[in-house]
């Protein structure tokens, strides 16, 4: 069976698909790939299913050679692997791959022909870091099968998402949205080095958080929460799926792509919009998304 061998992983790299649904009651959360779209669109492009498995690198890429000819392909962001993104590239038996350190975003996809071929746990092949479920992060001497989840031909190139990095994250109301004034968007925040797949810690300007306590209930990925100290926090792939902070707001799907290429110290501000622009956003991304297909 075609494999790859970890040479090197970089500072982070983990096995990732779209996550695991239907265990939030649980505590566990979907967890999946913190660029939803770059795991899709490389999929697409070497002809798998979308959800394939595939190696999600952060900040500082890895080195990862190949025991057959296959095909691959490189979303997301840039480190300098000297290979071109966005398209599918053939690799030869023997050939290694190595990515550097990012040259702009935080987080880039490595898409395999047929697919990383890992046990799924709980139907999905994600790894969920703060539990250790499905798997951990990757080491030098790891080998992972090459799957056969392969179901058309390659697309030879495509241009990246017309979406652009830039500008504030959209936002709709959030279920406490009427609790806050409008310092959430008024402001610039920086994304604090504390952050991780949990969380997005923001720091800035305090927001005035109202007094008392709320009951816990139910968050979601994107939701920004404001706890006491009035720093907010947006709930990233790996949230807990119970909080007790108010939510003044909740980031769009359609920039959740935009979250898993934050990088720490890059500037945050957020702009709200309503549920018919936030829908709108979201069918012109498919769009271009389900032109690969």
């Amino acid at each position: 069976m075609s494999h790859i061998r970890v040479v090197s992983p970089g500072m982070l790299t983990t096995v990732q698909d779209l996550g695991r649904f239907g265990y939030a009651h649980f505590g566990i959360s979907a967890s999946g790939a913190a660029d939803p779209l770059a795991l899709r669109a490389g999929n697409l492009l070497v002809g798998n299913a979308e959800n394939a498995p595939a190696l999600e690198m952060t900040l500082a890429g890895g080195a990862f050679e190949f025991s057959a000819p296959t095909v691959i392909s490189l979303t997301g962001s840039d480190f300098s692997s000297g290979l071109p993104l966005w398209c599918a590239v053939e690799v030869a038996a023997g050939q290694t791959v190595r990515c550097g350190r990012s040259r702009s975003g935080a987080r880039s996809y490595l898409c395999v022909r047929g697919g990383i071929g890992v046990p799924l746990v709980m139907g999905s092949a994600s790894t969920h870091l703060m539990t250790g479920v499905g798997g951990r992060a990757l080491r030098s001497g790891d080998t992972l099968a090459i799957g056969d989840a392969a179901v058309r031909r390659p697309r030879p190139a495509a241009h990246p998402p017309p979406m652009l990095p830039d500008g504030p994250l959209r936002a709709t109301p959030g279920p406490q949205a009427d609790w806050f004034s409008e310092e959430l968007y008024s402001a610039a925040w920086r994304v604090s080095e504390e952050s991780n797949r949990m969380g997005l810690r923001l720091r800035g300007p305090a927001i005035p958080s109202p007094a008392g306590h709320m009951l816990t209930e139910g968050v979601s990925l994107g939701a920004i929460q404001v706890p006491p100290d009035g720093q907010p926090i947006v709930l990233f792939v790996e949230h807990q799926t119970t909080g007790g902070y108010p939510k003044p707001a909740n980031v769009i799907s359609a920039d959740f792509w935009r979250l898993g290429q934050l990088r720490p110290r890059d500037e945050v501000r957020f702009q709200p919009v309503t549920i018919e622009t936030a829908l709108r956003l979201l069918r012109d991304q498919e769009e271009w998304l389900y032109a690969l297909v």
